[in-house]
């Protein structure tokens, strides 16, 4: 599949290994004197790393690769001895999974409200989970087992007031925007999506300008290519907000 991952400049790197530790997955190791990536599916392409290297050898480029394996990480850094990340443990709320503390993959419940406690014209956010990019989400996260799947044009939760509550509740989502990416790519992962996750229906929410109909298509392609059965529908929103079919 195409996707960001790290990319190690062999004339630039120095061998100080300050990289090495930076990476939570143990992605990165030192041979001969240079760091080099371990494999692929090891490194999540979130770039924890960067920071740590004084001689800014290491970048993060797109490419065809291997997709994150987070079994793979657990395995690679106990054949070492070191736990899994802290992020990857067990913890009673929330589970994660990833490098980046602002791409880590979290399931969660909504929090309740209180009707009086609630501001007149507020409503309470529906969103159970993290992160919801196409391109930042595990393709095998918990969140998506058994769940409907909510697949959001970026705009959409903008121009509709009542996306929360009519569309989200209840529903794991991912979301992106065909105008500005590779169709081919949300094509690509919205296949592994549902055939490795027990997805129970899917819902496409599009805008109406021409543009956005390409992640429609990529849902379908991508089902499609699944060889699932899966209760399938779109939505259309208009520009200015109200629901168009």
């Amino acid at each position: 599949m195409l996707r960001k991952v790290v990319k190690i400049d062999q004339e630039k790197c120095d061998g100080c290994g300050l990289c090495v530790p930076s990476c939570a997955e143990g992605a990165i190791k030192m041979i001969n004197g240079k760091a080099v990536l371990s494999a692929d599916n090891l490194c999540d392409g979130l770039g924890a790393c960067l920071g740590e290297c004084p001689r800014d050898a290491i970048t993060i480029e797109e490419r065809e690769a291997d997709e994150f394996d987070e079994a793979e990480v657990e395995k690679h850094l106990a054949a070492q001895g070191k736990p899994a990340p802290a992020h990857q443990q067990a913890a009673p709320v929330h589970q994660h999974t990833g490098g980046c503390p602002g791409s880590r993959a979290m399931s969660f419940a909504p929090a309740p409200q209180a009707a009086e406690s609630v501001p007149a014209g507020s409503r309470q956010s529906q969103l159970a989970q993290w992160p919801v990019q196409l391109h930042l989400v595990s393709t095998t996260a918990p969140y998506f087992q058994g769940a409907d799947l909510l697949i959001t044009a970026d705009c959409v939760p903008v121009a509709y007031a009542g996306y929360h509550e009519d569309f989200l509740k209840g529903k794991a989502v991912v979301m992106g925007c065909p105008k500005l990416d590779d169709n081919n790519f949300y094509t690509q992962k919205l296949t592994e999506l549902f055939s490795r996750s027990e997805v129970k229906s899917i819902t496409v929410l599009k805008m109406e300008v021409p543009c956005c109909g390409g992640i429609a298509v990529a849902a379908r392609q991508a089902l499609a290519a699944s060889g699932k059965q899966i209760p399938y529908r779109e939505v259309t929103i208009g520009i200015k907000g109200e629901i168009k079919g």
